[in-house]
């Protein structure tokens, strides 16, 4: 079989590991190609990802870190360069840390990995999505945003205090899902759907990883969380199934859900918008 005859292409990022992973095997049974941005490999002794890019169906870019902007952008420009078209964007890379710690550009590492670079990816990559067929975004949420309490940019960019997963973890994810429904009619007018989903509860422990998990959730997690294959199918639902021609929403358990804050997803847009404008563009200039 060559590439031609696999009509969609979606690309996937954090697609070597955990939910990324299932969710680009299952694109693959589904007869999808997948372009993956990804930091680390996939794994070496897995036979169907292996033929898959000896195939071309799979097809790999690596950066060091998604987080260090000229690595970023050295990987985005040969994904550009190569790509013709892009069907369907999942920004799923992620994690949680175990402590406080910042990016190069000085702003918090939950921020800047969850809220800031999918949006950097998706205006990179939109011309791309303009050129496929399905033009639909969908970046992974969490539903650890509704324990959120306090709210503010201030808050996003430099936390005063640290608590794992419900901290900068959490309003990070609740500050993707506020951009995503504040970004919607502005990217329906050029015929892009957008959506934020939350993959449920996941046993996404790897060995020898910190997970950045209390340590409570990190034993519920392994006792009665389910597979990554859980969330891959959430994801892929989220992007083809019953909402499918809705932009804007956040999809929780299958359904629309609420968003705590909205009243500051305005804000939330135009300060990402402006650090992807003048840092990330900015520094391309220079």
């Amino acid at each position: 079989m060559n590439t031609n005859q696999r009509d969609n292409i979606a690309l996937v990022t954090g697609a070597s590991a955990g939910i990324g992973l299932e969710l680009t095997r299952k694109l693959l049974s589904e007869d999808w190609q997948v372009v993956a941005l990804n930091r680390s490999d996939f794994p070496a002794d897995d036979m169907r990802i292996q033929k898959a890019v000896m195939n071309g169906w799979l097809r790999i870019y690596k950066t060091a870190d998604l987080t260090d902007y000229a690595s970023l952008r050295r990987t985005l420009e040969e994904i550009k360069d190569k790509e013709q078209r892009i069907d369907i964007l999942f920004n799923n890379a992620g994690g949680s840390f175990s402590e406080l710690s910042y990016s190069k550009q000085g702003r918090e590492k939950h921020y800047e990995l969850l809220t800031v670079v999918p949006y950097i990816i998706l205006m990179e990559l939109k011309e791309l999505l303009k050129n496929g067929g399905l033009k639909t975004v969908v970046n992974t949420s969490s539903s650890a945003l509704n324990y959120v309490k306090e709210f503010n940019i201030e808050i996003l960019e430099r936390p005063k205090t640290f608590r794992k997963l419900l901290g900068p973890y959490a309003t990070s994810k609740l500050a993707l899902s506020l951009w995503t429904q504040a970004i919607a009619p502005q990217l329906a007018k050029e015929g892009i759907k957008i959506r934020s989903v939350d993959p449920g509860g996941n046993n996404t422990l790897r060995k020898g990883k910190k997970s950045g998990l209390p340590i409570v959730v990190t034993l519920l997690m392994k006792l009665f969380f389910s597979p990554p294959t859980h969330g891959a199918s959430q994801l892929y639902e989220g992007a083809l199934g019953e909402h499918r021609n809705e932009t804007g929403v956040f999809l929780l358990k299958g359904q629309t859900a609420e968003l705590k804050f909205n009243d500051q997803s305005r804000d939330v847009l135009e300060r990402i918008n402006a650090i992807y404008e003048h840092e990330f563009l900015g520094a391309a200039k220079v």
